[in-house]
């Protein structure tokens, strides 16, 4: 590869470590306190309100129902009311932010009902309201399947990211798509394909090395 393919690949690489990281962070920010909300106001729930968990699930399933691709034309309206264009990486935050948001709350949700129903009760009995339940038991015993979960949805980002690329948002899928794809430059479309392989993989080692020292802790 040239300098200057060496150089955008660098560049592409950090978009999509940008666009990733950005779209994760929301989907954390967003996604948990959905993921508390689903199991509290569940059936048995420390806020037991079957409407709520009914409107909250359909939502969150009609989302995640939608293809990204699909999802990141319909967003164009809203990403340009947000960011002012619909193209570049800040552009492809948006849909990947929408589309995270609620994948990760299904994941948040399914650790969050693992905890030992036993714990939670335990606090009840001692006077502890909603608040001290969510923050004493639920998320820190639901903490290492809650970051296992976020490692995942940051991987899933990885390929969405990629995807994004097909409509100009920048990232190693719109270097792959534009030399490696249409001008048939197949050390470009080798180098991207290594890079994402070694990116995934080093942000599954670094969460489940995460995991497993909170397991231990």
């Amino acid at each position: 590869m040239t300098p200057i393919m060496l150089e955008l690949l660098f560049r592409s690489l950090w978009e999509t470590i940008l666009m990733t990281v950005a779209s994760g962070v929301i989907s954390l920010v967003a996604g948990l306190p959905l993921g508390l909300a689903l199991v509290a106001t569940a059936r048995g729930g420390i806020a037991e309100n079957l409407w709520i968990n009914r409107v909250l699930g359909a939502g969150i399933n009609g989302f995640r129902s939608v293809p990204f691709i699909i999802l990141l034309v319909a967003l164009i309206p809203l990403t340009r009311l947000i960011v002012g264009t619909a193209l570049g990486t800040w552009a492809a935050i948006v849909p990947l932010a929408i589309a995270a948001t609620p994948y990760y709350a299904r994941i948040a949700e399914v650790s969050l009902r693992e905890v030992d129903r036993g714990l939670i009760d335990a606090v009840r009995a001692m006077g502890g309201n909603r608040w001290t339940i969510i923050r004493e038991v639920l998320v820190p015993e639901a903490l290492p399947g809650i970051v296992a979960g976020f490692t995942v949805t940051l991987v899933t980002l990885i390929g969405a990211s990629a995807m994004a690329g097909a409509i100009g948002a920048g990232g190693l899928g719109d270097l792959a798509i534009r030399y490696g794809y249409q001008r048939f430059e197949t050390s470009v479309m080798i180098a991207v394909v290594a890079v994402l392989i070694v990116l995934v993989c080093g942000i599954q080692w670094l969460g489940d090395l995460l995991v497993a020292r909170l397991d231990h802790r």
